[in-house]
């Protein structure tokens, strides 16, 4: 099975005040040793992969650089991580590349080492069209800097664009939001992300939303039936304009659904380099169906070579796995799917749940398939819970 390239890229120009991921601002000075890191981890691989107990093909038919934001890296240091790729790989000739960008990131020099590096995908870090939504939350970008980016990235070739946009964000309101999604739809862009902000202790505005705060317009972010029914809104109008929604976030017209991101849900082998750059692959040890990994999430312990994190998947694990992950698809989870892999006793043993949810309208069963109904997927994290403890205890 072909693999997946994940490359993480944890800098960026500004923190945004919603971020939780392991990105944030550093010294330009630090780019050229992580990139170097990164290099080293890619040309070593295959001793990774056998040191973490996993199974690895250099057959690769995705590419994915995400943040941070990748598009702060020089023109050659980009270039010198698609090479060592390259390199190291068998990258096919028809593979998906995707660079997250940050809008207004994208100079000339850069979208010519973006063709030069054979990127076909960029998805752009839009989160709101309305200029004050974006500047409250610590985006650097304008309404007009997105419409000039896929401007120029349509006029050089790549025109598999997508577009985040977050539901929730301080200042929103059903007006603005409506003006995001028309602006989104006008672009044409064939895929859409929809995020609902997420509240957490991991961003400084989740945690002064928590502390009932005033810092980061914390006082500003809508409540949590508002945030619902913009997301809402997005599903039913990106549907009814032909972006149709695959996955909980993610909207796509026919054929540009993001290959990369459907590995991650249907247990397809990645491989990640750099900070907090997560892996899974097969392996042939008895008793465990895969392995996952992941690296440092401090960016002084990732370049200083510090060890990776290893969880053994079991075969329950696996299971468990397989309605979590499946369920956030719109497809939902092939049932005789689950038998034929785990035995028929795996689907008997969570039969009452899936009834269960069903009666309470957040499952819908049709032909040996169950997915998630729009109520459902307002309340996914606690759906997937269901399925953990009767997976654990088989």
């Amino acid at each position: 099975m072909a693999l997946g390239i994940y490359i993480s890229v944890p800098f960026c120009k500004t923190k945004c005040s919603y971020c939780n991921f392991a990105s944030d601002v550093f010294s330009r000075a630090v780019f050229e040793r992580y990139v170097d890191r990164v290099c080293i981890d890619v040309a070593s691989a295959p001793h990774i992969a056998e040191a973490m107990g996993g199974q690895v093909d250099r057959d690769v038919d995705s590419i994915y650089l995400g943040g941070g934001t990748p598009t702060v890296l020089e023109a050659g240091q980009l270039r010198r991580i698609f090479d060592a790729v390259r390199s190291q790989f068998q990258v096919r000739s028809d593979a998906e590349a995707t660079v997250e960008c940050a809008p207004g990131t994208l100079t000339p020099e850069l979208l010519e080492a973006l063709l030069l590096c054979g990127v076909n995908r960029v998805s752009l870090g839009v989160q709101s069209f309305v200029d004050a939504e974006a500047a409250a939350v610590g985006r650097l970008h304008k309404r007009s800097t997105v419409l000039d980016d896929i401007a120029h990235l349509r006029a050089a070739g790549i025109a598999n664009i997508n577009i985040d946009l977050i539901a929730g964000l301080p200042h929103q309101t059903a007006e603005s939001w409506q003006q995001s999604l028309d602006e989104t739809l006008a672009t044409g862009a064939p895929h859409v992300s929809v995020y609902m902000l997420e509240v957490d202790e991991d961003s400084r505005l989740g945690r002064e939303v928590m502390a009932g705060g005033s810092r980061y317009h914390a006082h500003f972010v809508p409540d949590d039936e508002a945030t619902a029914d913009f997301y809402l809104a997005a599903c039913e109008q990106l549907d009814a304009a032909g972006v149709a929604q695959y996955e909980i976030s993610n909207f796509a017209r026919a054929g540009a659904e993001s290959r990369h991101n459907l590995k991650y849900w249907t247990r397809q082998p990645y491989l990640g380099f750099g900070v907090d750059a997560h892996s899974m692959l097969a392996t042939s040890a008895p008793e465990v169906e895969a392995v996952r990994f992941s690296a440092a999430d401090v960016l002084e312990k990732y370049v200083a070579g510090s060890p990776m994190h290893r969880t053994a998947v079991s075969r329950a694990d696996a299971l468990e796995e397989s309605f979590f992950l499946g369920l956030r698809l719109n497809r939902g989870v092939y049932l005789a799917g689950i038998a034929a892999t785990f035995g028929q006793q795996a689907v008997d043993e969570i039969s009452s749940i899936i009834a269960e949810l069903v009666a309470d309208g957040l499952l819908h069963s049709d032909a040996d398939f169950i997915r998630l109904t729009p109520r459902g997927r307002l309340l996914s994290n606690e759906i997937f819970q269901r399925f953990l403890a009767p997976a654990r205890h088989a």
